[in-house]
């Protein structure tokens, strides 16, 4: 439909990114890639763990390995009394194994011997001559314990395709010995500035000319997006000199920006250089958005086209409104249902009632759920070992020292972890 001027009439928002993400997509090639330089890509393949992490039981608190039948009833009026028989040695086997009454001292992070499925803390004991400990509070099997597969378990999808690795996954990777994964290349987007007046930033300006703004916000928007940016150059208001560079550029990348091209005028020729290469061509022509309205949309032959108005503002909002999910789309990320809004914080309802220590600043990792009623984060609740609770969350809620803990309903400001950029 046409207005009284004749101009395309303009699709809502919500209409002109149906168009966009219902189209079938070019979505570039896989390679293998090294994990040190992965950060920020996009797995092709799911990731599967080829063993048990950590691997071993472990202790989570310096203390005593014990075991925990020995412990049932102590308290400060009625300890258990134990012996020390010897001690637990970071990054190797212990060379002992316990007997029913006995204990060996064990560090953070130590493997427990045979014989032991629990540790007491240093806190709860007290050592009464050369080898006899005084323990005043009983624990539970496997209490202050990361168990051999509580972390990850054998043959468990630990990442799966189409996430894009942050991190803290790269880090999961590392700790199951996996150095190589399989990942989507990047994306190449080629950006073509237009117009007459627009000149490179190191030539001085004349009279009517303007440096070229956009095209360097677009690279940086690009990576940030995890794409490569493939500058093409200013291409003067000439039809067959943008046709055929917009023809080269179709052969080298996957999206097409065309900067400067999309406002109603006679030397507007980005909306019939792509009618002509290809279909389904021009998918709309102005968006009921400020700024950015006059944006032009369009497919060729599974290549997204976009031409982008002049002004460097409405080149921003229209990048991070509609190039940048079908950016990452292409790029083979596949997000979440209900995507989590971007930016470094949050607002959210916490999902559940939370106790807290006062007197002590709680980091509570979580994911964020998109509701009908609103955003919500779910506490990601797990030992502070275990890197899974990191892989899972989308970011850290902060229960302050002088508060006890959080209501089901409160609202919250969730701290987002940051995407690595391309």
């Amino acid at each position: 439909m046409r207005d009284l001027l004749g101009r395309e009439e303009a699709v809502t928002v919500e209409k002109a990114l149906s168009l966009l993400l219902e189209q079938k997509l070019q979505i570039p090639s896989t390679e293998n890639a090294g994990i040190e330089n992965a950060y920020g890509r996009v797995l092709s393949t799911d990731v599967i763990s080829p063993e048990n992490l950590p691997g071993f039981n472990r202790s989570t608190m310096d203390g005593y390995a014990v075991n925990s039948t020995d412990t049932f009833g102590a308290s400060d009026s009625m300890p258990a009394y134990l012996t020390v028989t010897g001690e637990v040695h970071m990054g190797t086997k212990p060379d002992l194994s316990l007997t029913r009454g006995a204990v060996a001292v064990i560090p953070t992070g130590g493997m427990l011997p045979d014989g032991a499925d629990a540790v007491v803390m240093y806190e709860h004991t007290n050592r009464v001559g050369e080898d006899m400990l005084e323990v005043m509070k009983a624990v539970a099997p496997n209490e202050n314990v990361i168990l051999a597969d509580e972390d990850v378990k054998e043959g468990e999808v630990i990442l799966r395709a189409g996430q894009r690795l942050r991190p803290q996954d790269i880090g999961a990777l590392a700790g199951l010995g996996i150095l190589n994964i399989d990942v989507f290349k990047k994306p190449v987007v080629a950006i073509i500035s237009t117009g007459d007046e627009v000149v490179p930033p190191g030539k001085p300006l004349a009279a009517g000319e303007v440096r070229d703004i956009n095209s360097y916000n677009l690279t940086g928007l690009i990576i940030r997006s995890g794409g490569i940016p493939l500058k093409k150059g200013i291409i003067s208001d000439d039809f067959d000199l943008l046709r055929a560079t917009v023809m080269e550029s179709m052969q080298e990348a996957q999206m097409v920006l065309i900067s400067g091209g999309s406002s109603v005028g006679t030397r507007d020729y980005t909306s019939r250089v792509i009618d002509e290469l290809g279909h389904p061509g021009i998918l709309f022509h102005g968006v009921s958005i400020k700024p950015g309205k006059p944006l032009i949309g369009g497919m060729v032959n599974g290549i997204p086209f976009f031409g982008l108005p002049g002004h460097p503002a409405a080149v921003s909002v229209c990048f991070e409104t509609f190039i940048e999910p079908l950016l990452k789309k292409i790029s083979g990320e596949k997000r979440k249902e209900n995507r989590v809004p971007s930016g470094r914080t949050v607002k959210a309802f916490f999902s559940r009632n939370l106790s807290s220590s006062t007197g002590r600043e709680d980091h509570i990792r979580v994911a964020l759920e998109l509701r009908d009623n609103g955003l919500w984060a779910r506490p990601i609740l797990g030992k502070s070992g275990l890197i899974r609770t990191l892989v899972d969350a989308d970011g850290t809620v902060i229960i302050p020292l002088n508060k006890n803990g959080i209501y089901e309903g409160e609202t919250v400001e969730v701290n987002l972890f940051s995407e690595c950029p391309g």
